[in-house]
């Protein structure tokens, strides 16, 4: 009890990233001493050594398993893994997060990690951004695993079944965290236990932990029964592109909510046949009306999503990459799709969903690395009970990081830039630009080439092209404009993939350029990070206008800069401090959605939980059947007079399954009824939160009773013979096909902004 209490007091005083390394490079003088020894022993050997070093782990803490490791990643990999890589091992296999710079080599820290749980006898994941960084670490870090003697697989979004089976049994499977989210709920729904191919949840190795786990959270990933071909309103989406802004719509100042005026009314209401918008028998017209507004307003292709294929494309906007089967709430969906004069994509009823967050905290274990998570170390310690182990570099880093630059006009900003790539140019350093979105980079990319700077652009258009493109980035005079550089998760090499590392170090190194502020400074110092990395020299510098949207929509009262050159570079202090006072206003505006996700999914992942442990019991033993003999006593004993036992075994479990998850999906789409409109209340000064859980739980409370009730009805009218049964001809048929998609959180803004708009909707009628 007084330890307990101890630890509270320690974790109450103790900074986010203060966990003190003294007990792991207590550890480094053994491991070291034990390096000679192992030169010897032949390759079969050091499996052996592995296991033996991993069943005597508890007694000797990791010394001889990652002794043995680093040779292995020696051998394998031709690279000595560095102290500091050992000490981040150390620190994961302990549960913690490892901050460590880009280019320390966290990926093989990963591996040596993932490696030590299973030859503990754990079920590892390692857990990526992205489907290419799992097969490239997977097939990279493979000579270790086998020479480890530990089997290691990954899959992707492309994977077939038995590709994902295998993947799942290896000890070490390498994957995405959403095609583990994705294959987790294709799981609930199996009808035989055999058919599930999802290990129970053990470890949780996770590379780019910060964006995986605080960016990535709240995103909810959603498994569809195919319905129908979805259909989009082209006519809706025709009428909104004869409207004009500031006239006939006006967009909120934080470019979330657009409204129409009461010019624009007159318009749609004129096309619609001289309707009233707002009358009561005409709020389908206006939900129409409003979600092709939005599409057309306030989603822009080349920043919000791209058109490829006949398709729309989702981006990624804190990776610049393409968003794999991501899409918006199906409304929305097929607006942008109308707007496009695209065929409409499938439709299809949500069977179940799980944000990334509560996917991971099912994990009992979790680790990770990442360059940037100090900054978010209250977050990681809230959410996931994880601390942060901040390793130092092998090589201090040289690297000169300029102070922002900021302009008054975007137009004057990247004139700037451009004079800044070409003045760096001249000197044969490389350059590398990180911009905010596809469009942007594709501007730049012209304004260079006007200028006589021939550039490779890296954006979500052709990230197929990745590997080649930042292996070359570093390269004697090499210009790169990329979207989003967190989570390309490839080093820049100073001379590229050729031998002129010392003479681009001798010109300084390479400079990066950002093009703007991102929501968040971390992604500003996991793009600063990719110049300096193991000692090299380097530089980075900012550029940000005041009409950036980062600084319109979180400053949007800012006041006009006093101090401004010819140039239009802005030295007015108090601008300076408005640039920054909106970036962290963005930064506490995510960490507050991130708050209410949690406590709106915590309810929700609490009667999931419930659900599925009566779900697993009911699709592993008999109690589907016994409880419809206690509910149906005399059919049962007809039934059981006549029919095999295993036959009618069956046919009760999968009567029960199906009204399980039948019922589950009514219950989900109550619940977003419920969360939709309760946020209405918050004008009547009640708790939304509270009101939520209030109407959660009443709908919970009658949630087995109906999947009881519906399981008799169906027991009691089905035909059971010796020969089997039939689900459909009782009108049980389950979806011919499944799907899976990311939603993103709040695609119409907040929940007060919901709230006034509900209530414009009640006072127009």
């Amino acid at each position: 009890m007084l330890g307990a209490a101890r630890n509270q007091v320690r974790r109450f005083l103790e900074r986010p990233g203060t966990l003190s390394l003294s007990q792991f490079t207590a550890q480094l003088p053994a491991i070291a001493a034990r390096e000679q020894d192992l030169l010897t022993v032949p390759d079969d050997g050091l499996a052996e050594l592995a296991r033996g070093a991993a069943d005597a782990s508890a007694a000797n803490g990791s010394v001889s398993l990652l002794a043995v490791a680093r040779e292995a990643a020696r051998r394998g990999l031709a690279e000595r893994p560095y102290d500091v890589q050992v000490l981040g091992a150390l620190a994961m296999l302990a549960g913690n997060v490892a901050e460590m710079a880009t280019g320390e080599g966290k990926t093989l820290v990963a591996a040596m990690a993932a490696a030590g749980y299973a030859l503990r006898g754990r079920s590892v994941h390692v857990v990526s951004v992205n489907d290419y960084l799992a097969r490239r670490d997977a097939e990279w870090m493979r000579p270790v695993y086998d020479l480890l003697g530990v089997g290691v697989g990954w899959l992707g979004q492309l994977s077939t079944r038995p590709e994902r089976r295998a993947a799942h049994a290896a000890q070490v499977t390498y994957a995405s965290v959403s095609e583990i989210g994705f294959d987790v709920l294709r799981d609930r729904l199996r009808t035989e236990a055999d058919e599930q191919i999802v290990p129970v949840l053990d470890v949780a190795v996770i590379d780019e932990a910060d964006s995986v786990l605080i960016d990535e959270a709240r995103v909810p990933l959603v498994l569809a029964g195919t319905s129908e071909d979805g259909s989009s309103d082209h006519q809706m989406a025709r009428i909104v592109e004869r409207l004009a802004r500031r006239r006939h719509f006006e967009i909120d100042d934080d470019g979330r909510n657009v409204s129409l005026t009461d010019a624009g009314a007159r318009v749609v209401e004129e096309a619609l046949g001289g309707i009233d918008l707002y009358a009561a028998d005409q709020l389908d017209a206006l939900t129409r009306l409003n979600v092709a507004l939005h599409a057309r307003a306030l989603l822009r292709r080349d920043v919000d999503y791209i058109v490829r294929d006949g398709q729309v494309h989702l981006v990624n906007t804190s990776r610049g990459r393409v968003a794999v089967l991501q899409r918006w709430p199906d409304g929305l969906q097929a607006a942008v799709e109308a707007k496009e004069n695209l065929q409409a994509s499938a439709t299809g009823e949500i069977l179940d969903t799980i944000t990334i967050e509560s996917l991971v905290r099912q994990f009992p274990t979790k680790c990770g690395a990442t360059a940037t998570a100090v900054t978010v170390g209250d977050e990681l310690r809230h959410f996931y009970d994880l601390e942060v182990a901040v390793i130092p570099p092998n090589r201090p880093c040289i690297r000169r990081d300029e102070p922002l630059r900021l302009y008054a006009t975007a137009h004057q900003k990247e004139d700037a830039i451009v004079a800044e790539v070409a003045a760096v140019h001249q000197t044969g350093r490389p350059v590398l630009i990180g911009s905010l979105d596809i469009a942007e980079s594709e501007r730049l990319a012209e304004q260079l080439a006007a200028a006589g700077l021939a550039s490779t652009v890296l954006n979500a258009k052709n990230d197929a092209a990745e590997a080649a493109i930042i292996a070359e980035a570093g390269t004697l005079g090499a210009i790169t404009v990329s979207t989003q550089m967190a989570g390309r998760g490839t080093d820049i090499r100073l001379g590229g993939r050729h031998a002129r590392t010392d003479e681009v170090a001798r010109l300084g190194g390479l400079h990066v350029v950002g093009t703007g502020q991102n929501w968040t400074s971390r992604l500003d110092g996991q793009l600063r990070g990719r110049a300096g990395r193991q000692g090299d020299p380097g530089s980075s510098v900012f550029f940000a206008s005041m009409e950036d949207e980062l600084i319109v929509s979180n400053a949007p009262d800012a006041a006009a800069p006093r101090d401004v050159d010819p140039e239009g570079r802005v030295h007015d202090a108090r601008a300076h401090f408005t640039a920054g006072h909106a970036q962290r206003a963005a930064e506490g505006v995510n960490v507050e959605i991130h708050k209410n996700t949690f406590r709106y999914n915590k309810m929700t992942d609490d009667q999931r939980a419930i659900v599925l442990d009566h779900r697993d019991r009911v699709l592993r033993t008999d109690a589907g059947l016994s409880a419809l003999a206690r509910a149906c006593p005399d059919r049962h004993r007809e039934f059981a007079a006549s029919v095999p036992p295993d036959v009618l075994s069956l046919a009760a479990r999968q009567i029960v399954l199906y009204h399980l998850d039948r019922c589950w999906a009514d219950h989900l789409t109550a619940l977003a009824d419920v969360r939709e409109g309760i946020h209405l209340r918050a004008l009547g000064r009640g708790d939304p939160l509270a009101e939520f859980h209030k109407e959660s739980i009443k709908l919970f409370d009658r949630f087995f009773d109906q999947v009881g009730k519906d399981s008799a009805a169906t027991f009691d009218s089905l035909t059971i013979t010796a020969d089997g049964f039939d689900l459909e001809a009782v009108g049980l048929k389950r979806p011919t096909a499944t799907w899976t998609y990311v939603v993103q959180e709040n695609p119409f803004g907040s929940d007060m902004d919901r709230a006034i708009r509900g209530l414009r909707r009640i006072l127009h009628r």
